[in-house]
């Protein structure tokens, strides 16, 4: 007899979840802040999976590792244990991309600096599901217990449809905030242009020398005074400014 599958036996529960996704999907479409989606986020985790009293957000990326969007401070404070003694399962997720389930921290011996911490913290229970969009792990999202054995395997499999779900949310966010940081960049860039070519024109008036000439006076400038052409150009330009012309 062949064995059933297991996600057979869990379609009510992706109906379930289908609420929460659209509730991601909209937060996606608003103005929030990254922080505050991500706090949105880890608290419909926490609301996902029971028995949960605390749920939170574990970037890694090439900018390292960082929690975000935590549901309250024994979270935040657990999460930088991690990150400090270079242990603990949220950390494990994101590295092996298979859910961690910790069911009573003071007898679990796999991370047992972590555990001895995170238990004097008043935690018992810990469980950590990977975000993997595409082939690119972004982190894990997890969530903590103060009882042992709160999580089971149906809590697992919420954690695992909400993680699977949460790292196209996560990538999609990043995919913006990159796009906004460029965006800031080529505001930065397009203003130094337009305020170089303003001072080079107004030594170019006051001078009476040639485009090349006054650029390389604007250069020359820099170097001595150890700043950037465009701080230098801005200068020239406030300078004029002030004297009115």
């Amino acid at each position: 007899m062949s064995a059933t599958r297991p996600q057979a036996q869990n379609l009510p529960l992706t109906d379930e979840l289908s609420g929460v996704f659209a509730r991601m999907s909209g937060l996606l479409l608003s103005e929030e802040t990254v922080e505050t989606s991500l706090g949105l986020l880890s608290t419909l985790a926490q609301e996902t999976v029971p028995g949960s009293t605390g749920a939170g957000v574990s970037i890694v990326d090439e900018s390292g590792r960082r929690s975000s969007g935590s549901t309250n401070d024994r979270v935040r404070q657990a999460d930088r244990l991690q990150y400090e003694l270079d242990e603990g399962p949220c950390l494990t997720a994101a590295e092996t991309r298979e859910l961690v389930r910790m069911d009573d921290l003071e007898t679990d011996s796999r991370w047992p600096r972590w555990s001895a911490a995170a238990t004097r913290l008043g935690l018992r229970a810990a469980m950590s599901a990977p975000m993997v969009a595409g082939d690119i792990s972004v982190g894990a999202l997890k969530v903590y217990a103060d009882e042992p054995g709160t999580f089971d395997a149906a809590g697992e499999e919420r954690l695992r449809l909400f993680a699977a779900q949460s790292a196209i949310f996560v990538a999609n966010l990043q995919t913006r905030e990159r796009a906004e940081r460029l965006s800031d960049g080529m505001r930065k860039a397009i203003r130094g242009r337009d305020l170089i070519s303003m001072a080079k024109g107004l030594l170019m008036g006051r001078n009476a020398v040639d485009e090349d000439t006054a650029f390389r006076a604007l250069l020359a400038r820099a170097q001595q005074e150890g700043t950037s052409v465009t701080q230098t150009a801005q200068a020239v330009v406030e300078s004029a400014v002030r004297r009115g012309r």
